[in-house]
């Protein structure tokens, strides 16, 4: 009998810190991967002149094709961008 209760109380904690630890967020798949998405346009850009908002679309373009964003946030950046 006391072997089933440690039995049954090693299960009420281990099941659920098992199933806690697929909800977490994982980081990208790569560093490699991530820098294809995002690209390096955007490194020194800050916006002040049209050759940065061209860095700066850029990367929207890739982080858009990527799905990262919704196509609703991408359409906003578009609006944002032609006024």
């Amino acid at each position: 009998m006391k072997l089933r209760a440690a039995l049954i109380r090693s299960a009420t904690i281990t099941i659920p810190a098992l199933l806690l630890v697929g909800c977490g967020t994982s980081g990208p798949g790569s560093a490699t991967g991530l820098r294809s998405v995002v690209g390096t346009d955007l490194m020194g850009a800050r916006g002040a002149t049209p050759a940065d908002q061209r860095k700066i679309d850029r990367t929207v373009v890739g982080i858009c094709a990527a799905a990262v964003w919704t196509r609703a946030e991408c359409v906003r950046h578009g609006e944002v961008v032609n006024g």
